[in-house]
C-alpha cells in the first residue's frame, strides 16, 4: 500500500483567516486579526457602541468535499468552518471513478462553539473532530453571518 505524503497547508489555512475577516469586513462587521498565536482564537470582533466583542476560530479544510474539522480548543464565542475547496489530494483523485478535480469557491459555516462542543468526537491523532455529517440541518449555517453580527 502507497503511503500519501500530507501536505502542508499553513498558507492556506493562514489565507482562510484573512477570507473570514475580509466576510465580516465587507459586512459591517469590526474585526481584527490577532497576530499572536492566541489559543482558541483567530479573529476578534467588536462593537464599540454595544461594548460587547466576540473572539472567532477558524477552522478550514483545503480538500473539496473533506469530511471534517479537527478541533482542539473550545475557547471561542464563535467557528467559522472556512471550506476552501481547492480540488482533491492525490489519495482522493485515486479512489474517484471521474478524475475531475473538483475546485469551485470557498464556503462559509458560522457556529456557535458550544454547540460543536457537544458533537465533537475524540480522535486519537488529533484530539477532537467536528463531523460534517455529524451538523444537523448544515445549510443552516452557511454564511450565516449574521449570528456573528448578532
Amino acid at each position: 500500500m502507497k503511503k500519501f505524503k500530507r501536505i502542508n497547508t499553513k498558507l492556506e489555512a493562514t489565507g482562510a483567516e484573512f477570507l473570514v475577516l475580509g466576510q465580516l469586513l465587507i459586512r459591517g462587521i469590526q474585526a481584527y486579526k490577532s497576530y499572536v498565536n492566541h489559543p482558541g482564537y483567530d479573529l476578534i470582533v467588536v462593537n464599540p457602541e454595544k461594548e460587547t466583542q466576540a473572539r472567532i476560530q477558524v477552522k478550514s479544510r483545503f480538500r473539496t468535499g473533506a469530511t471534517g474539522f479537527p478541533i482542539k480548543n473550545f475557547e471561542s464565542d464563535f467557528v467559522v468552518y472556512a471550506a476552501l475547496n481547492r480540488g482533491l489530494t492525490e489519495k482522493h483523485l485515486k479512489k474517484r471513478k471521474k478524475k475531475t478535480n473538483l475546485v469551485k469557491d470557498p464556503e462559509y459555516y458560522i457556529f456557535h462553539t458550544s454547540d460543536l462542543k457537544k458533537i465533537a468526537r475524540e480522535d486519537t491523532m488529533l484530539g477532537r473532530k467536528v463531523l460534517i455529517k455529524d451538523i444537523k440541518n448544515l445549510n443552516q449555517y452557511k454564511d450565516a453571518w449574521h449570528l456573528i453580527k448578532k
